[in-house]
């Protein structure tokens, strides 16, 4: 098989998307001169700009009105004739699109009921990190490996204000750390009480901080004390220019949450915590240094995502990941 338009679907979330950034690079290493084109929902295409190996981004814009972007989508598929699709994403949506719009090779991972509609079913490993289970999707086509590294294309920073006051930050204090306190879920959160603690210990010992997040993550970062030495940044910038300056920071503290596979992607280690999911879910921070502060309890993993509540009413998985702990880790790394 050697198809020469090829497309690729991760509507999912932000760091999902990220994670299929090393499928992208490969299919290209393996087709050269395939066109490839990359499917994913408006709110992370950012983060797929500038890659050099897409052709086209495609909007499948299902949070708004699915029925019609589906529709919508169909349309536009079936006008684009793709000879193969590669779906990371186990979604019976996903599945119907690529069957209806008669892509003739269609490969996705063997699990759920919308296996039905792929040509070719790859085993969907346990204990593995997702950005090779993504890998083994080229299986149907090459027996040949691939690096897991993820990698994202950075702009520079066009707010100059900004851009001066990271700059001043690493000049005028030992080290920077990123710091994201947000995600979707509410139970994957460590205690914003404890990123205060935390903040301000590091404060204290003349550790510059950047906080990082969304537009809806901003009152969060905002709970954070105001402080010289401290930049919030939280719905300032888009995904990738976030990406800018978590690169020019000595370490990423978050939770399992997009920021952590931004930091893994621009080779910034991370410190991150895991509540009611788990590494062997296959989410994890990947590189040498990164580690993950979790605690082993008889109710963890409580699902692949969190939730909007403890279903058993204490989130101790996250209470009692303590500040001081996190603080000696940092010191620790960071000496």
């Amino acid at each position: 098989m050697n198809p020469a338009k090829i497309l690729v679907i991760q509507t999912a979330f932000i760091g999902d998307v990220i994670l299929i950034t090393p499928l992208i690079r490969a299919i290209k290493v393996l087709f050269p001169q395939a066109i490839l084109d990359v499917m994913v929902i408006p709110q992370t295409a950012n983060v797929l700009e500038n890659n050099p190996h897409i052709h086209e981004i495609l909007l499948f814009d299902k949070r708004k009105n699915k029925v019609l972007s589906f529709i919508k989508m169909l349309i536009k598929l079936k006008r684009e004739k793709y000879q193969a699709v590669l779906t990371p994403h186990s979604s019976m949506t996903t599945a119907m699109l690529i069957y209806l719009a008669g892509i003739p090779i269609r490969v996705g991972f063997d699990r759920w009921k919308a296996k039905k509609y792929l040509t070719h079913k790859i085993p969907h490993l346990e204990n593995t990190h997702k950005t090779i289970k993504n890998l083994e999707l080229l299986k149907v086509f090459s027996d040949k490996t691939f690096s897991n590294q993820t990698e994202l294309f950075l702009p520079e920073l066009k707010n100059k204000v900004i851009s001066d006051k990271i700059d001043k930050l690493i000049q005028t204090t030992k080290y920077v750390i990123a710091i994201a306190p947000g995600s979707v879920w509410f139970t994957k959160r460590w205690k914003i009480e404890h990123y205060i603690d935390l903040s301000n210990k590091l404060l204290n010992a003349n550790f510059g901080i950047i906080l990082i997040g969304s537009k809806e993550e901003k009152e969060i970062c905002d709970l954070i004390n105001k402080h010289e030495n401290l930049i919030n940044l939280a719905g300032e910038l888009t995904l990738l220019e976030s990406a800018t300056v978590v690169e020019k920071c000595n370490l990423m503290i978050c939770n399992d949450s997009g920021a952590l596979h931004i930091a893994n992607a621009v080779k910034t280690d991370v410190f991150a915590f895991f509540g009611p999911t788990v590494q062997t879910i296959g989410y994890f921070p990947f590189r040498e240094n990164d580690f993950v502060f979790e605690l082993e309890m008889d109710c963890r993993p409580c699902g692949s995502h969190g939730g909007n509540s403890c279903h058993l009413n204490h989130h101790n998985c996250m209470k009692q990941i303590s500040p001081n702990f996190v603080f000696s880790k940092v010191m620790e790394k960071l000496k």
